[in-house]
């Protein structure tokens, strides 16, 4: 029973659109088959780098962009044309604790990839640039998302580098996680999809939107339940490919190529061009292969001297490779 001196906020005047679910619960499969071949590439059934280059890191980014663009068209639906706040603040702690909960489990788990600002994080820091244009006109929304979207793409620097900065993501080298999703250009999406339902809200096209064919049930409740199926999915998946590993372990990898997709890979996600990267990588390999270094390296063995050589010959192949 509710206080007769609180009024209970109003609920959306908007009508359910269970295909927005659905389209959801799509996005949620997709992100599953994304995290799979995540799971086979950590597990060593495929090739280092496989699931953060070529075809599926553009996969990748597209269920990032589709999540934030559902988000932000939710948003509207929700919170507009009248903000109902207590729903909003509710909503935004439920899933901003689940990010810290995602931080703590990464830094505990695998510490050289922590997740200190993944989708969820960046849903949440979103949400909130969001309630600035829920009653701007589309057409400024759609302009401002543009900028936030392209601005990364011309300009970084490395006076964003500094930890507190990493989240917007202007910085010239990029940190090592194993989701970063930073603020641009990533809530650019979330406002277009603000800018999205403005337009289908002023046009009166929701109404529609509400007849179009819902998709099996199924589907809409892992939409609607998005986040409890986000936070399980993960665990659920490692541990069928543990059990794979098990069963039918992988082959042995060849330590050459294995280096060098690892070392590619690292390369690239600090920012740097790939044919610098290739050539970089070569030299290193070379000098380990010299040195007899390359062996200890990938068995993790502890040499006095190790550290201080494998930086000295990657300082030289640095400057060769420029």
């Amino acid at each position: 029973m509710q206080p007769s001196s609180e009024r209970p906020e109003k609920a959306s005047s908007h009508p359910r659109i269970g295909a927005l679910d659905a389209a959801r619960g799509l996005a949620l499969i997709a992100m599953a088959t994304y995290h799979f071949s995540w799971d086979l590439e950590f597990f060593g059934y495929l090739d280092p780098g496989t699931s953060t280059h070529g075809p599926l890191k553009i996969y990748a980014r597209c269920i990032a962009s589709s999540f934030l663009f559902l988000a932000g068209f939710s948003l509207v639906l929700a919170q507009y044309p009248e903000l109902r706040l207590k729903s909003f603040l509710k909503r935004l702690g439920i899933i901003v604790a689940a990010a810290l909960a995602i931080t703590v489990a990464t830094a505990i788990a695998m510490p050289d990839g922590l997740i200190f600002f993944g989708i969820l994080h960046s849903i949440a820091a979103a949400s909130l640039l969001g309630l600035l244009f829920l009653r701007a006109p589309p057409l400024l929304t759609i302009a401002v998302a543009a900028v936030i979207i392209a601005l990364p793409v011309y300009y970084q620097s490395e006076a964003f580098d500094a930890p507190w900065l990493l989240f917007l993501g202007l910085s010239q080298h990029l940190p090592r996680s194993n989701d970063y999703v930073p603020m641009l250009p990533w809530s650019g999406a979330l406002l277009m999809g603000i800018a999205a339902a403005r337009i289908a809200h002023g046009r009166g096209w929701l109404t529609a939107l509400a007849r179009l064919p819902e998709g099996p049930r199924w589907l809409r409740w892992g939409g609607r339940h998005s986040l409890i199926v986000y936070l399980v999915h993960q665990p659920v998946l490692i541990a069928i490919v543990y059990l794979m590993s098990i069963i039918a372990p992988p082959q042995e990898p060849d330590p050459i190529q294995s280096y060098l997709m690892s070392c590619q890979t690292a390369c690239q996600a600090e920012g740097s061009e790939a044919e610098l990267c290739t050539r970089f990588c070569s030299c290193t390999l070379d000098r380990l292969q010299e040195q007899s270094l390359l062996a200890p390296l990938q068995s993790g063995a502890i040499l006095p001297d190790k550290d201080e050589r494998i930086l000295k010959l990657a300082r030289e192949c640095s400057a060769i490779s420029q």
